[in-house]
């Protein structure tokens, strides 16, 4: 298996990991948590959500129009009439703790496998990974709107 294949089959696993452990707690689909976590964490445009959840824009809009309907994320004008800004709600916030503490709850299941020093140099080695990977794609290519993060 190669490097990317073993990443790719921890990341599905995590993922399961935390569905499952979400599903506990909350009848939100699992890719609406995702969204919110995003914006809680400073996505502020659909353009730049639906490039963090590898989705397209049509499929982004709907997951924000969910979020807003249900009083979890704001809409709020813009740098221009084509693009607006996304805030967490008050009421999204509570939401966002049972994915704090899913996500917790996984990290601290991850870890039961390694010592601390093999955790540590786990997230180092990922982490020079991602800025490596980040930095040989370049810039991001210009769009309508924004999408600073």
């Amino acid at each position: 298996m190669t490097l990317a294949e073993q990443v790719a089959t921890l990341r599905r696993t995590v993922r399961r990991l935390l569905a499952e452990r979400l599903g506990e707690q909350t009848g939100r689909p699992f890719m609406q948590l995702l969204a919110l976590k995003s914006i809680a964490h400073g996505v502020r445009s659909q353009a730049a959500l639906a490039e963090r959840l590898s989705v397209d824009p049509p499929a982004a809009s709907r997951l924000v129009d969910r979020l807003e309907e249900d009083g979890l994320v704001h809409r709020r004008a813009g740098e221009n009439r084509r693009c607006v800004r996304l805030e967490l709600a008050e009421k999204g916030q509570a939401e966002m703790e049972l994915v704090t503490a899913a996500l917790h709850w996984v990290d601290g299941q991850l870890r039961g496998y390694l010592e601390g020093s093999e955790a540590a140099e786990l997230q180092r080695l990922l982490a020079k990974l991602q800025d490596g990977l980040t930095r040989d794609q370049g810039p991001t290519p210009p769009g309508g709107c924004a999408t600073d993060e």
